[in-house]
């Protein structure tokens, strides 16, 4: 059965979806984008993701098509439409079609910046087995552009990073500056644990601001855990009991060997496996 998408004011099937050829996003990824979780129906963060989309925008200097009530209003009726009990929605907004390929951008008064979403079900989702036994990542020299903060499209850098871990026989990649700090996974926020303490790496420009990463940190302080926020090398991670990673599809996920070298026992620790029970219990109670 046809998925059902929404493109521009418009729901209409995934075969019936069309863009300009002439679209920024299309010619210079010149957008940005944001993935909600749906656990049993109901939205995970979408005000989180919300925020983060108008934020992103605002650093393109780039108009919101619709207001956050019509926002949370599409992002309902995807799920009603499609049917996702548990799932992801996409969402992508473009600087729009100026009618020509041109480097200067157009006159926002004279072009509207387009909007598309679309489903993915992932039946349990939250039961992703992954969990059990943990990832396994690489590092790879952090080659991206400055402005990690924003959340655009432009992903191919980061879709490389997991081919070159899938190429190891790892699951996925962290980005590691030339000083050896790591400044997140290609598409999750990174983090290790020594003794009780979570270190993450501090909030800037470098990396992009998890809306999963805040709940986390958020819950974790609840729970009088130690929370320090700083860079932290790659051998230093090697040398963590445990390290997990965050994202609004993988929820909290046990990484388990870094570079080969194995973390703890070789299998999830306790707290990033207490911090995935907590978060998907606080989430779905707050879901939306």
């Amino acid at each position: 059965m046809s998925r059902i998408v929404y493109v521009n004011g418009e729901y209409v099937s995934e075969e019936e979806a069309k863009i300009s050829v002439f679209d920024r996003g299309f010619l210079m990824a010149d957008a940005v984008y944001e993935v909600t979780s749906v656990l049993d129906g109901k939205l995970i963060d979408f005000d989180g993701h919300a925020a983060r989309l108008a934020r992103s925008l605002a650093e393109l200097d780039m108009a919101s098509p619709v207001s956050h009530e019509e926002l949370l209003a599409i992002h309902r009726e995807m799920v009603a439409r499609n049917g996702i009990e548990d799932g992801l929605i996409y969402l992508q907004v473009t600087r729009g079609n100026p009618g020509d390929r041109d480097f200067v951008f157009p006159d926002p008064e004279k072009v509207r910046p387009g909007i598309v979403l679309f489903t993915q079900s992932k039946p349990g989702l939250a039961d992703n087995p992954a969990a059990q036994v943990g990832m396994k990542v690489i590092s790879i020299p952090d080659i991206r552009w400055g402005r990690r903060d924003i959340k655009t499209v432009q992903l191919l850098y980061p879709s490389m990073g997991k081919m070159m871990a899938k190429k190891a026989g790892c699951d996925d990649a962290w980005f590691v500056e030339e000083d050896g700090v790591v400044t997140e996974g290609t598409s999750n926020n990174a983090y290790i644990v020594k003794g009780s303490k979570i270190i993450t790496r501090h909030l800037s420009e470098d990396i992009l601001h998890g809306i999963t990463r805040a709940a986390v940190l958020r819950i974790a302080k609840e729970a009088q855990m130690a929370v320090e926020e700083r860079a932290f090398t790659v051998e230093e991670a090697k040398c963590a009991d445990e390290a997990f990673v965050t994202s609004a599809s993988a929820f909290v996920m046990p990484v388990v060997e870094i570079d080969g070298a194995m973390l703890g026992q070789g299998k999830p620790g306790p707290v990033a496996k207490r911090m995935r029970e907590i978060y998907l219990e606080e989430s779905r109670k707050a879901a939306i």
